[in-house]
Parts: structure tokens; sequence; C-alpha cells
């Protein structure tokens, strides 16, 4: 029993209540984040010193690269965005501390990231567009697409979900297969793979994202740009 528990990633049990190592790390991470912010941002200076700085280019990137896809609403969509990236690079890095785990090498926490961008999709397009008119877009050209617009929808998020777990699964296994073959004699370049890796993965499911909403959101300007045409 203890080594089923083991296997499965379980730390303890209340009655039906399980946690898992996938658990305790992204409470942990969301809370360091949280606090991080909170304290970093109670004293902002005119005139900045080198952690807000950082700070202040780190938030600069973020909102250029939002600017790029969704220039109209960067102010609506990058606290979204913005917070995404910032807790999938912590998750991806945080197996470089000995004893931990990345969350996102667990199909549970991806799948739940997968979701909340699958809301915001849906969130953002109706409160751009309305509810009716968001709706519309789902029988347009012809209502006889809206099986394929559903099952586009799902597909796309579960793809999404399944993309960042099996890249950040391989990346670990293939580490330890390296660590188990070569001992410690290449740590440095593994080290250097995995944070390269770990921002790669970062990088791309937070510009899908991007990419999701600003079509849920230019699906319905294109389509009335489309129809002053005619």
């Amino acid at each position: 029993m203890e080594g089923s528990a083991m296997l499965n990633g379980v730390q303890w049990q209340i009655g039906p209540l399980i946690i898992t190592e996938t658990v305790n790390t992204t409470w942990g991470l969301m809370i360091a984040l949280a606090l991080t912010v909170v304290l970093t941002s109670r004293n902002l200076q005119l005139d900045p010193g080198p952690l807000q700085t950082a700070l202040e280019g780190i938030v600069s990137v973020f909102e250029k690269s939002v600017h790029g896809v969704l220039p109209q609403y960067t102010r609506e969509v990058l606290p979204f965005i913005g917070t995404l990236w910032l807790f999938l690079l912590l998750a991806n890095l945080s197996s470089l501390i000995p004893g931990l785990h990345a969350p996102t090498r667990d199909l549970s926490a991806t799948s739940a990231l997968a979701f909340l961008v699958f809301l915001s999709v849906h969130w953002y397009g109706i409160r751009t567009q309305g509810l009716r008119n968001y709706l519309h877009h789902y029988l347009s050209p012809n209502p006889i697409l809206l099986p394929f617009h559903i099952i586009g929808e799902i597909t796309r998020t579960v793809a999404l979900a399944v993309r960042l777990f099996g890249n950040m699964m391989s990346l670990e296994m293939a580490a330890l297969l390296i660590l188990l073959v070569a001992g410690f004699l290449v740590p440095i370049p593994i080290l250097m793979l995995h944070i390269i890796e770990a921002l790669v993965q970062t990088y791309i499911f937070g510009m899908l994202a991007l990419v999701y909403i600003a079509g849920g959101i230019q699906s319905q300007q294109m389509r009335q740009k489309k129809n002053r045409r005619n």
C-alpha cells in the first residue's frame, strides 16, 4: 500500500482528500509567486533599483508579446497571459531543485492549465463581443459546421495539455537516463538543456493560449469586415 502511494505520488491523505506531490508543489509555487509580487510591488520608485528594473523589464517583454498579437486588447489579456507565463516558468524549472518534480510532468496539472485556457478563450470572446455575437461565430459560415467547431475546441485543448505534459515528462526522463549512463560527468550540459527546454515550453504554451484567445476575439471582427465588404 505504501509502495502504491509512493508510485502514484500521494504524499498524504485525509479520508477521501488525497494530496499528491503535484498539488503540494503547485500550491507552493503559487504562494511563492503571490508573496513575491506583493513584496516587490509595495514600494515602487520613480527611480527604480536593480530588482524593480528587472521586474519592469519582464513585464515589458510580456506586454510587447501580447501587443504584437492583440494590440487592441493588450491591457485586458496581459494579466492572464503574464501570470500563465510566470507560473509555467517556475513550474518547469522547479525540477532543478533536488527532491522536486515539475508539476507540468503530471497530466492532471497540464489538463487544469489547458482547461483554464479553454475558459479564458470564451470569457474574453464573450466579454469583448457579447454573448450573442460570440456564439454566432460557431454557426458561421454554415450551422451544419457547429459539431466540427465544438470538436475543434475540445481537441485543441486536449492537445495543449498533452503536448506540455509529454515534453516535460520526456525531458525529465531523458535527463535521468543520461545521468544513469554518464553519471555526474555531464551535469552542466543537462542543466542548460533543462533550462532551455523549460523556457521554450513556457513560451510555446503561453503563445498558443494567446493565439487561441485572439482567435476567439477576432473571429467576430473578421466576420463583420467580410459582411461590410459584401
